[in-house]
């Protein structure tokens, strides 16, 4: 029995899909996509999605379908480049859910099993260097009600990992606690506040990993 995986890609500063390269030019977040995969019969592969700013995004290659307020849904066709929509497409597998902030890419999709993902894995990862893996979740077995995430360490910044280390290092995270946050700053060379910012933003997107849905 094939056991499902959820998959979570980040494609960085790519420019190849439209969206992802429109999300650059005008400095916004897009979300909510519909993808059309087709690509025979002349139909190119096209792609509907939201985008919240004041004016509407009105460039080359998009056409505007509607706009209420600050919200516009807009569709874009993708012709002949090499996107991460399109490669997806290519396998058959729709996109579950897909983030484009300012030239940075995050796709979600599934795949049956493991076999799948390498193909798909491997065919982006020839078309796009930049592709990292943020996070893959694996079906646990029936009867079993584990749920396996991947936390994705390269978020944090080299100094918030060594904050975090030093803090449950000394049993910043103890109860009761072995250090505070003005004793661990003395110790790191740091002032308290500056600490107090690494933790926070360093649990904050560990957290994210941990309990976010993808």
């Amino acid at each position: 029995m094939s056991v499902g995986i959820r998959a979570t890609l980040r494609f960085t500063s790519d420019r190849s899909c439209p969206i992802s390269a429109l999300s650059a030019s005008t400095e916004s977040v897009i979300s909510s996509i519909s993808t059309s995969v087709a690509t025979t019969n002349g139909h190119e592969a096209s792609s509907e999605f939201y985008v919240t700013r004041d004016e509407p995004p009105i460039r080359d290659g998009v056409q505007l379908l509607f706009s209420y307020g600050s919200t516009h849904l807009c569709r874009v066709a993708h012709g002949s480049c090499a996107c991460p929509c399109v490669t997806l497409g290519s396998h058959g597998i729709p996109i579950s859910r897909f983030v484009a902030s300012e030239g940075d890419l995050t796709v979600v999709f599934h795949t049956a099993g493991y076999d799948e993902l390498q193909r798909v894995v491997g065919d982006l990862r020839d078309s796009h260097p930049s592709m990292s893996i943020q996070r893959l979740i694996r079906e646990p077995p029936e009867g079993r009600p584990n749920d396996t995430v991947f936390v994705n360490r390269g978020r944090l910044t080299a100094r918030q990992l060594q904050v975090l280390n030093a803090a449950f290092e000394y049993g910043y995270f103890e109860r009761p606690r072995r250090i505070n946050i003005t004793e661990l700053g003395e110790r790191l060379g740091i002032a308290p506040s500056t600490v107090s910012e690494h933790l926070t933003v360093a649990q904050s997107k560990l957290f994210e990993d941990v309990l976010s849905d993808g």
